[in-house]
């Protein structure tokens, strides 16, 4: 992550599309919400956007920029989806094709933009409560896993889970359980804990994507539905073109976290519901 960090989103990404900055956005900007990128033509669009309301919590949408324009007027005005983001993956019929800082020459008017919910959102809520995040300590990205549970498939998009791991302290863990619940539009509450086998990984020292963080004796894996998730369905399903963030180097947005968090009463109801 570089030393550099700018006092507001709207600079980070000015600086992001000079090329000043390019490193990962974990731990910037804890008060603001940061997502994932999918961009599509605008042909696959709406078979995504069904994909993403089969899977709500690895595919949380924040909002859908229409063909035509590369702007989130939603989440950041003035920013441009082409080049505000540190690294981009191109992906065609399945196989990455470019790591990019500027997409610009791939897109054209017929493209459809999808900002997901990123679990980075909530992190700034565990540390509040007095939950340390690992990767954040460490300056690393945190790690992510494929996992051997599917996803509710279209008919043209499948593939496999992924999700995020943070070791959170096992006296702790309810109350991480119940922070990360009142996010349900970033990745909500986990999808596993503790054993990881259960869910198709295999060792937890040589995470898909990201980088290995240590796990004390006290501590428990915990994980979260991942928006790295479509980057998979991407290669399993391969449709022609799909843009995406790199791992770890998210959209920074204008949004408060607070915009995504509901009423705790109303989390109460709908657990004794």
């Amino acid at each position: 992550m570089s030393s550099f960090i700018p006092e507001h989103p709207k600079i980070l990404r000015q600086s992001i599309r000079a090329g000043e900055f390019l490193g990962s956005t974990g731990g910037l900007h804890l008060g603001k919400v940061q997502a994932n990128l999918v961009m599509l033509p605008v042909s696959e669009a709406l078979e995504f956007l069904i994909f993403c309301f089969r899977n709500p919590k690895p595919c949380p949408v924040i909002e859908v920029v229409e063909a035509g324009s590369f702007e989130p007027i939603v989440s950041a005005p003035g920013a441009d989806l082409r080049t505000d983001i540190p690294k981009y993956l191109v992906y065609e019929n399945g196989t990455l094709v470019s790591e990019t800082t500027d997409i610009t020459s791939y897109c054209n008017q017929q493209m459809v933009s999808f900002l997901l919910g990123c679990s980075y959102t909530f992190e700034s809520a565990l540390l509040n409560a007095g939950i340390s995040i690992r990767h954040i300590e460490q300056n690393t990205i945190v790690p992510m896993y494929i996992t051997s549970v599917d996803t509710k498939s279209t008919n043209n998009l499948y593939g496999p889970l992924v999700v995020t791991m943070r070791p959170i302290p096992t006296k702790q863990l309810e109350k991480a359980i119940q922070i990360t619940s009142l996010y349900p539009s970033v990745h909500g509450s986990p999808v596993h804990v503790d054993n990881y086998q259960d869910i198709g990984i295999k060792n937890l020292s040589k995470p898909d994507f990201g980088d290995p963080v240590e796990i004390k004796k006290d501590e428990i894996p915990v994980f979260w539905a991942c928006g790295i998730t479509p980057q998979i369905v991407a290669q399993k399903s391969k449709p022609p073109l799909m843009i995406t963030h790199a791992p770890g180097h998210m959209f920074v947005t204008d949004l408060d976290n607070d915009k995504f968090l509901i009423n705790e009463s109303i989390l109460i109801n709908r657990l004794e519901g």
